[in-house]
């Protein structure tokens, strides 16, 4: 007869290969958390910034499932229960999308852009060293520029970020 403690072991394995430990786990934590949670203490008033970036967190939370996680994010900022409009948060934060970057949460796509534009700018210092070192070899060293050749930080709040793909991965 199989005892008692490798059952246990045995259903607590299954339940993890299933992903639902995580899950079960998860939910306890947000069960402690709201019959911890003082509901008569008063939340600080969100600025718009910090509205916008609990509402980038809270989308990527529920597009991955990550339910719990949300409703803790919810209960613990304040944050208005009914979503933000995407449309609202696109021109808010002054944002073109691409039909497949639309399909995934804000953030995959604005971490693909800057990635992008990390590989963009990493490539043209890299053209530019070599260029430089042909022709002063004290110039060859390897530097990703944080601002554009003018100066400017290359994340221009005037331009619209353009979000393409923005594919989980």
């Amino acid at each position: 007869m199989t005892s008692v403690q490798e059952l246990k072991a045995v259903l607590k394995e299954t339940l993890e290969t299933r992903g639902v430990m995580g899950q079960i786990k998860a939910r306890v934590r947000a069960e402690v958390f709201h019959a911890l949670d003082d509901q008569n203490d008063p939340r600080p008033p969100l600025s718009n910034e910090n509205m916008l970036i609990n509402e980038l967190i809270r989308e990527y939370l529920e597009f991955n499932k990550y339910k719990y996680s949300s409703s803790v994010l919810m209960a613990e900022s304040g944050q208005p229960q009914t979503p933000l409009d995407r449309e609202f948060l696109v021109n808010e934060l002054n944002i073109t999308e691409d039909r497949e970057s639309a399909t995934v949460p804000l953030l995959y796509g604005i971490l693909s852009h800057f990635l992008q534009t990390k590989r963009t700018a990493a490539s043209k210092e890299h053209s530019r060293t070599a260029k430089a070192t042909s022709k002063d070899t004290r110039l060859g060293h390897n530097r990703i520029p944080l601002t554009t050749q003018d100066g400017e930080f290359s994340g221009s709040t005037e331009e619209p970020l353009v979000l393409r793909g923005g594919s989980r991965r």
